[in-house]
């Protein structure tokens, strides 16, 4: 009858350390989640992201930007070449001449000038034109003529 000697409280005391004995056997030390040190960081590296952000994307922007001014002037540069090209045949007396004939139906002293027609209408005058017969610029001599008329 040892069990007797002991009082009710001692037992339940007792039984209750056992029991938590075997809980805490039975399920391992349980640690925390996020600890200070992960808060801290996770903070710092989110205020850095947040900082950094603004001034990247202007980065990007820019060097963008820069992209596109170096095009245009390669466009402009190259632009120029072409009118400067353009300019030295324009000075050639003979691309005059070949520009001349091409555009203005210009033809030399003893040449026959010949307007070949497809067929399909759409050379034929409008009303208040000259007719094909006559090259343009007699129709504006007689234009003028009858203006001063």
């Amino acid at each position: 009858m040892p069990a007797e000697r002991f009082s009710t409280a001692t037992r339940l005391k007792a039984l209750g350390e056992q029991a938590a004995a075997r809980v805490q056997r039975a399920r391992p030390p349980r640690r925390a989640r996020l600890t200070g040190r992960a808060a801290l960081l996770a903070l710092v590296m989110c205020s850095l992201v947040v900082a950094l952000a603004y001034p990247t994307r202007q980065y990007i922007s820019q060097r963008s930007e820069i992209a596109d001014q170096r095009r245009q002037a390669l466009d402009a540069q190259r632009r120029a070449d072409e009118l400067r090209d353009e300019k030295a045949r324009w000075q050639d007396p003979e691309y005059v001449r070949q520009q001349a004939r091409l555009h203005l139906h210009y033809v030399k002293p003893g040449e026959t000038g010949y307007i070949v027609r497809d067929g399909s209408g759409a050379g034929k005058p409008r009303k208040g034109q000259g007719t094909a017969e006559h090259p343009w610029y007699d129709t504006m001599w007689d234009g003028l003529d009858s203006a001063d008329k």
